[in-house]
């Protein structure tokens, strides 16, 4: 698959079926097990335009959806201007290594520069050597670990 042949767009209420299936691809690549109250509850906030929750889709030629991306914009306390988190990126695993990924992140970096956004950051699990191939050519790591307690 060329680069050509993708576009990255904003989620469209037809993407549903495909966007569920890759965002469960995505939570189990983390070893959760999907929840559909959770999923269900997302999908409801990445098409409310008051919610800080937006999705990207890549797709394919025929605008079936290969990749995904569930963003949050919030507030910062070191910045002045919000700042993106690009929590959820997943590519169909038969597609990986074609560039999608690069895109997706690429498409949030034009739009962060357009709306004025302070950064863009996104986290992944240390093991994720294939994906730190591609981040690392974004910033280097930086340094920082995660710590999180789930209170549910």
């Amino acid at each position: 698959m060329s680069l050509t042949s993708v576009t990255i767009r904003p989620l469209r209420t037809a993407d549903e079926p495909r966007w569920r299936e890759l965002f469960d691809g995505y939570v189990r690549f983390y070893e959760r097990a999907p929840s559909e109250p959770i999923t269900r509850h997302l999908w409801q906030r990445l098409h409310d335009p008051a919610s800080s929750v937006f999705a990207i889709v890549a797709v394919d030629a025929n605008d079936v959806v290969i990749g995904i991306a569930n963003c949050l914009i919030h507030e910062n306390t070191t910045q002045l201007a919000p700042v993106c988190y690009l929590q959820d990126l997943f590519v169909d695993p038969e597609r990986r290594r074609g560039g999608v990924g690069q895109q997706l992140i690429d498409w949030l970096l034009a739009k962060a520069k357009r709306e004025g956004w302070s950064r863009l950051y996104w986290h992944t699990k240390e093991t994720n050597y294939l994906a730190r191939i591609l981040y690392d050519k974004y910033a280097p790591h930086s340094g920082f670990l995660k710590y999180s307690i789930d209170i549910r």
